[in-house]
């Protein structure tokens, strides 16, 4: 197995962007990451992974990336004749380009792969679509399943469960089901979860790519809109549109490049998939068994690990990952959250780019916006929300329900070149 490098990177301004179409914000993420990388085309590129997952809501089910990227063939950007593999899995689709890039590198198979995930997931005055899209991150051929498990949770945290009484996703009761017994379980409070949704929109406020740039103090926070008891509106990520990109190339290829490209140039220490499963509630998450392998694999500990980019659809999920990534015991994340050492400025800066609650969660584009946001960090280069001697980075990206936990989930290292 090879060394392999991140030499570019790009997220585009995440938001709600109508006017712009799947093929504009695919030129948009690829053009800012070849910018960044210091290459005025593709040349390069021997692969490229496409992640997306709504686009079949506009009748293009197949062939998403090679469809995105026609444009950018006709004018000579993205070399002819290059494979493209599409990729979907859910809210951590961006994550599994990245690792198929990383695997093309890794294997000695190619010098140079792509990683890219585009996303639209707000249609005004057209809720329906919106809902299909995230209708397929849980089990639509036999919904009874998740419907008798989430009944059984509802028994044992209290909270009722009804997939029929609208006002929200799913997703988002689940979440909230999870924080329930969470909080029955260890004495996790609100007070904890809403303290973790305002550091990230303090956070985000520092980032011009966020959604949402505005800070929301701890009592806005608690006192927001209810989507589904413990969450309020301020908890949870919102609707929104966008790109990500990464190229990843071998040692040997990043050699021959320009000593700027090789000093802002990140190690890819490991990048490991896990599968969820309908488990008991007080069994361990699949990200746990992620980090874990990432460890082994890296050689590396949480204690080596300077900065965190977690997947907080709700915040109540920042809480949780804390745990299962090794950061805190189990039942003691929110108090590491409150302990403020998880804040720009803190020992263990978390979600700096004002994770998905702030920064956005264009759900086929949000793994390569975290690994964006590292390679800031890792570089120097994040402006003012820049954490102090990041050497060290993780990302922790999930997508889909199986009940408890995600459908799959990605832990990727890495590891920068400063100093």
């Amino acid at each position: 197995m090879r060394n392999v490098y991140v030499i570019g990177t790009s997220c585009t301004a995440f938001g709600k962007r109508p006017n712009d179409s799947f093929k504009a914000l695919t030129s948009e993420a690829y053009l800012e990451c070849l910018e960044d990388a210091g290459l005025e085309n593709g040349d390069l590129i021997e692969q490229a992974w496409f992640g997306n997952c709504g686009m079949g809501t506009f009748g293009q089910r197949n062939i998403r990336g090679q469809v995105c990227f026609t444009p950018l063939v006709t004018a000579g950007l993205f070399p002819e004749r290059v494979p493209m593999i599409n990729v979907e899995g859910g809210c951590a689709t961006a994550s599994m380009a990245f690792h198929g890039a990383w695997k093309d590198v890794c294997s000695g198979d190619m010098e140079a792969s792509l990683a890219i995930g585009v996303e639209k997931t707000f249609f005004p005055n057209d809720a329906k679509r919106t809902s299909e899209i995230f209708e397929g991150g849980i089990d639509q051929l036999n919904p009874d399943e998740w419907h008798d498990y989430y009944r059984k949770r509802s028994v044992e945290t209290g909270k009722p469960f009804d997939p029929n009484a609208g006002g929200g996703t799913v997703f988002m009761d689940t979440y909230a089901m999870q924080a329930a017994w969470h909080m029955k379980k260890w004495g996790t409070s609100q007070e904890q979860i809403a303290m973790a949704a305002s550091k990230n929109h303090w956070h985000g406020s520092m980032n011009p790519k966020a959604q949402y740039q505005f800070q929301v103090p701890l009592e806005d926070a608690l006192n927001d809109r209810e989507i589904s008891w413990p969450l309020t509106r301020s908890m949870c990520a919102p609707i929104g549109d966008g790109g990500a990109a990464a190229l990843l190339v071998s040692e040997d290829l990043l050699a021959r490049q320009p000593e700027d490209v090789r000093r802002r140039a990140i190690k890819v220490c490991a990048s490991v998939l896990s599968g969820g499963k309908y488990r008991d509630p007080a069994e361990a998450g699949l990200s746990r068994i992620a980090a874990q392998k990432a460890y082994r694999k890296s050689g590396l500990t949480p204690k080596d690990v300077d900065i965190l980019e977690v997947h907080d659809a709700t915040s109540f999920c920042e809480i949780f990952q804390l745990e299962m990534l090794g950061f805190a015991d189990d039942g003691a994340g929110g108090k590491l959250i409150e302990s403020g050492n998880t804040k720009h400025g803190g020992k263990l800066p978390v979600n700096l780019s004002g994770g998905l609650v702030s920064k956005g969660h264009p759900v086929g584009a949000t793994g390569l916006s975290m690994i964006h946001e590292l390679a800031l960090q890792l570089r120097g280069e994040a402006g003012q929300r820049q954490a102090a001697n990041a050497r060290i980075a993780l990302a922790e990206n999930g997508g889909g329900v199986i009940g408890f936990d995600e459908a799959a989930c990605s832990v990727i290292l890495l590891e920068g070149r400063r100093g």
